[in-house]
């Protein structure tokens, strides 16, 4: 009856399909039950997982730790070249970004990583990113050892206090050069503030005792107290001291 030749013998499981294939006309039609399934249509859509409203999100700490949400900037003028909190947030300070493309676009950068990229210098040191990020990571956790505070607002402190307000810059051709006081951009005020704090670190621990990790968290602690000690904080203040003596024009 279903039309098989009797002499080809039939694969395993072919009699099976056969039988299926002869039952296809015999299904119900889908108009017949929509009427029994109506009930079933007037389901609560208020449990949708589609319409719940998203839940917050969990607050990003550095390494899993420093809360960035808590670091006040107390100079309104760099906000915008200091990223620490919100979109800046990040779990690790490795995003690999193309920083560098374009103009200003290193403004961009969370300011750990840049701490972290400005440590990779002179050399031997050339993109040891890990090496840094570890040296910075320790360098946190003695800060909150010396202080108590959140090392992030440390590190905000000490480049707010550690960039030069005002410098003095080269005017007329090579025969007459002259000296003018100008005042310094926010973006430069952080490229000088990060620039020096590494600097002192490192020359710092250079032939000494101490890791570079405690020297580096001694600059930091210092440049945001304000302290003298500070490498950073004597090359402002002197920056800042041969500029006032230059008059403004």
């Amino acid at each position: 009856s279903s039309g098989i030749n009797a002499e080809w013998p039939l694969r395993p499981g072919f009699e099976q399909q056969v039988k299926m294939s002869d039952d296809w006309g015999n299904e119900p039609d889908a108009t017949e039950t929509w009427g029994e399934n109506a009930a079933d249509d007037n389901n609560d859509w208020s449990n949708n997982v589609a319409d719940e409203p998203e839940s917050e999100a969990t607050d990003i700490f550095v390494f899993g730790k420093w809360n960035p949400g808590e670091v006040q900037m107390k100079d309104i003028s760099l906000t915008d070249y200091v990223g620490v909190k919100d979109k800046y947030a990040v779990y690790l300070p490795h995003t690999s970004g193309r920083y560098s493309k374009k103009r200003f676009r290193k403004a961009q950068c969370p300011i750990v990583e840049r701490v972290i990229c400005s440590m990779m210098m002179h050399g031997r040191n050339n993109g040891k990113k890990l090496l840094t990020m570890r040296i910075l990571k320790h360098a946190f956790e003695i800060i909150h050892l010396m202080t108590g505070e959140n090392p992030l607002q440390v590190l905000v402190d000490a480049i707010v206090n550690s960039g030069p307000r005002e410098d003095s810059t080269r005017i007329g051709r090579a025969g007459t050069a002259r000296r003018q006081a100008v005042d310094v951009s926010p973006m430069r005020r952080v490229n000088q503030a990060i620039w020096l704090l590494c600097t002192g670190a490192r020359e710092a621990a250079f032939r000494n005792v101490k890791t570079i990790a405690e020297c580096l968290a001694d600059e930091l602690v210092n440049a945001a107290k304000g302290s003298s000690n500070s490498y950073a904080i004597k090359k402002e203040k002197s920056t800042d001291c041969d500029s006032a003596l230059i008059p403004l024009l």
